[in-house]
């Protein structure tokens, strides 16, 4: 018999980014299990199915109509020229979730010091599309070569410059490579394919997955405080809160004190908490936050 339950097939992104996307499905409610030995991973959706997919391969897949919707980083989008629908950038403080730098580089005693010395030269890259894009733009014709890996040691014997990905510089700095341009910045993206998009069912299931997805980003920085006030205080005590708190306030038993909650940056939590008490408020707890839905 077949299943008459409708799927969205959703593109799990394989390599760097699969422990932090599935931490992100945690946090948003989903029990996404990922399997060393599967392709096929288990999620706790009867109307979802996931495929584990390498980044590089998910924007193709997604614009072909394979897959509904995958998470992919921009560079890998940009790199294959695939036509999707991009519906979030899911940027978020958490490995592999932040910016990610293509860099073109050279040696440091090299005499490459701008794209337009590359003129007529070689330049080695994972990312071929991407760099062939940026030289275009630039108006400068060089041979670009696909790189299989270890690409930082290829200048000055095997390339002139290079195109890599560099998060702190530590690769280039002990290679005795230097910046020569900033290519593309780069973050995760939820992608959906144009035709999922127009079909009424999934589009539906794709927006309140994503909304889930963000609201778990939107709360990665966040803390809920909740305390008891002095109502004489409670000015005083509101005044201390980041501007764009905005806190709830309940009347407790005893009138004159009131219960109060509001979210704030967790990084200001241990300067706030001191001036807070210092302030009169009284009972402080402090909560992590899984989501928060604008």
């Amino acid at each position: 018999m077949t299943d008459p339950t409708p799927r969205l097939r959703l593109g799990i992104p394989k390599g760097s980014l699969q422990d932090t996307t599935q931490k992100l499905f945690v946090k948003a409610g989903y029990d996404l299990r990922i399997s060393g030995r599967s392709y096929y991973p288990d999620i706790d959706d009867t109307e979802i199915e996931c495929i584990l997919i390498r980044p590089q391969e998910m924007a193709r897949y997604v614009a072909e109509g394979i897959l509904d919707c995958a998470i992919t980083g921009l560079d890998w989008i940009l790199e294959t020229g695939a036509d999707v629908a991009e519906l979030a950038d899911l940027k978020a403080p958490w490995p592999n979730y932040g910016v990610v730098r293509w860099v073109m580089a050279s040696r440091e005693d090299s005499p490459f010091h701008t794209v337009a010395d590359l003129e007529g030269r070689q330049i080695a890259t994972e990312a071929v599309g991407m760099t062939r894009h940026f030289l275009a733009q630039h108006g400068v014709n060089a041979r670009v070569e696909f790189s299989w890996g270890a690409t930082e040691v290829k200048p000055p014997i095997l390339a002139d410059a290079i195109v890599d990905v560099s998060e702190t510089g530590a690769s280039l700095r002990a290679n005795q490579l230097k910046v020569m341009h900033v290519v593309l910045e780069s973050t995760p993206r939820f992608i959906a394919n144009h035709e999922s998009l127009r079909d009424t069912w999934k589009r539906a299931k794709i927006e309140r997955l994503l909304m889930l997805l963000k609201g778990a980003i939107a709360a990665a920085t966040r803390v809920l405080l909740a305390m008891n006030a002095p109502r004489d205080r409670l000015a005083a005590i509101t005044a201390l809160l980041p501007a764009p708190a905005t806190p709830t306030v309940s009347t407790l038993a005893d009138p004159e004190w009131v219960d109060l909650s509001t979210v704030v940056d967790e990084k200001a939590v241990r300067e706030l908490i001191p001036r807070l008490h210092e302030a009169g408020a009284r009972s402080i707890i402090e909560l992590p936050i899984n989501k928060i839905i604008a």
